[in-house]
């Protein structure tokens, strides 16, 4: 069964309508994307506080970034609403736990995530990720040496804000994430906030073993009216022990790690000798 003619134009005239329809549809709904981004508030980058520090020191080291970074915020704020506030909360705590990373805002590392997802996987999340574990180790292992010198400060006299002081100071790397963060509970003390505050704020944006062991220490010590610095002397003890212990087991790790290498280069030399000997005799044979 054939089309007449005039059925097959009207065919022809529907399908052209329905293709400028949909056109028109895509074209509004682009218009309506649009004025809704461009609609949104601008918001002003944070100047204060660690997150904003970083945000102008790495503006004022990195010519790029300076350059694009207007653009990133402005596109991060209009389009945070496509992030849910459990996921802007959670990416705010891993920038915070990345120690405030270029000062990014939980808004422009959503447009970050986004573009990632959208053109390399989420390497953005991971870059902050991974930041925020090195961070994480290096303070670590850095704060039993701390615990030592705020306790031989204190001990010569020094109050608490004094031996943290002396921390900062005495420090050769004001870039080190330890250095950073005790400067943090300086300038939080500075602003009125109490101690145990300052300390638990320290614990929230480094959550690990040591640090949580020396801020609960600390804190019951205040609790309780227990001299501090008997409490930093007690807590550097257990920390020089702690890191004897785990250099112990690491060292132990270490040999039994080293067996399957070994095990490899045993077999490669003995294929090495062996191989030549049994080609001479399979040509033998």
């Amino acid at each position: 069964m054939s089309l007449s003619p005039w059925s097959a134009t009207s065919i022809s005239v529907h399908l052209q309508v329905m293709r400028v329809f949909a056109l028109v549809m895509l074209l509004i709904a682009l218009m309506a994307f649009t004025y809704a981004i461009a609609s949104a508030p601008t918001r002003v980058a944070n100047r204060l506080g660690l997150r904003g520090l970083k945000r102008q020191r790495v503006l004022a080291q990195n010519e790029l970034w300076a350059s694009i970074e207007p653009l990133v915020r402005w596109l991060g704020v209009r389009l945070s609403g496509i992030l849910t506030d459990e996921q802007r909360a959670e990416l705010d705590r891993q920038i915070g736990l990345a120690g405030d990373y270029m000062g990014l805002t939980a808004d422009m590392g959503g447009i970050t995530l986004i573009v990632g997802i959208m053109l390399g996987g989420a390497l953005p999340y991971m870059q902050i990720s991974g930041v925020a574990q090195e961070r994480l180790k290096n303070i670590g292992r850095g704060l039993p040496y701390v615990i030592d010198l705020m306790a031989l400060s204190m001990g010569a006299g020094l109050d608490f804000p004094g031996a943290v002081r002396q921390v900062v100071e005495k420090s050769s790397n004001p870039d080190d994430p330890l250095v950073e963060e005790f400067t943090l509970i300086l300038q939080t003390m500075n602003l009125g906030r109490t101690r145990k505050e300052a300390l638990l704020e320290f614990a929230r944006r480094a959550p690990v073993e040591t640090v949580t062991e020396f801020v609960n220490s600390l804190v019951q010590a205040e609790d309780r009216g227990n001299p501090v610095a008997e409490v930093l002397t007690i807590q550097a003890t257990v920390s020089r022990t702690r890191r004897s212990v785990r250099a112990e087991e690491a060292a132990a790790k270490a040999g039994v790690q080293m067996v399957g290498p070994l095990m490899l280069v045993f077999f490669c030399i003995m294929g090495l000798l062996m191989g030549p000997a049994l080609m001479n005799i399979m040509a033998g044979l």
